[in-house]
C-alpha cells in the first residue's frame, strides 16, 4: 500500500520544508507569512497551515525576541544546582519562578534535582540572588558555578540543517 505523504508528516517531527521555514524564522524572526512564502517559494496558505501545525504540535513555541542580558546589565551569569526536599518540586519551582534573575530551572538526574540557570549585575548582586534561592522553602543545598563565557550559545540551527542533509540520520552525530 503507497504511503500517504501527510500521514508520514504528521509522524516527523519537521520535514525539509518544516525546517527551511523554521531556518527563515530563526534567522530573520520578523519576517512576514507573505514573505516567507515569496523565499520559500510556496503557497502563502502553505506557510500558514504549516505554521499553524508546528505551533499545535508543540515545535514552535513562540516568536520572543532574542535578548543580550549583558547589554541590559545582566552580565553576570551563573548555573545552581539544587538539592531540594522530597515531594517539594513544585513548591520549589514554583518560589524559583518568583525570582526575576532565575532564567530557566530543568528538573534533573544525578547530584542534584534542579539545575538552575540565574543572571546577575554582579558578583554582590549574585549573592543576593543566591540569598534568595536559598530561601525558598524546600531547597536544601546550593552550589553554584560562575559562567566565564559561552562559547557554543544556546542553538537550534544544526538540528534543522540536519532534516535538510539528504539520507542524514535523526539523533545522531554527523560524520
Amino acid at each position: 500500500m503507497p504511503s500517504d505523504p501527510q500521514a508520514e508528516h504528521s509522524d516527523q517531527a519537521v520535514d525539509a520544508l518544516d525546517a527551511r521555514l523554521l531556518l527563515l524564522l530563526t534567522d530573520e524572526p520578523r519576517l512576514g507569512v507573505l514573505e516567507c512564502s515569496r523565499r520559500l517559494g510556496v503557497a502563502r496558505g502553505t506557510v500558514q497551515a504549516r505554521l499553524d501545525r508546528l505551533v499545535a504540535r508543540g515545535v514552535l513555541t513562540g516568536f520572543p525576541p532574542a535578548l543580550d542580558l549583558a547589554a541590559m546589565g545582566y552580565g553576570l551569569t551563573a548555573f545552581a544546582v539544587l538539592e531540594i526536599a522530597q515531594g517539594r518540586r513544585q513548591v520549589v519551582c514554583d518560589g524559583l519562578a518568583a525570582i526575576n534573575e532565575v532564567c530557566e530551572v530543568h528538573a534533573t538526574t544525578g547530584q542534584g534535582d534542579l539545575f538552575v540557570r540565574v543572571v546577575a549585575r554582579s558578583n554582590a548582586d549574585l549573592q543576593r540572588v543566591v540569598d534568595s534561592i536559598v530561601d525558598v522553602p524546600g531547597v536544601q543545598r546550593l552550589s553554584t558555578a560562575i559562567a566565564l563565557s559561552t562559547p557554543v550559545p544556546p542553538r537550534v540551527r544544526p538540528l534543522l540543517e540536519r532534516v535538510l542533509q539528504p539520507g542524514a540520520e535523526r539523533g545522531t552525530r554527523g560524520s
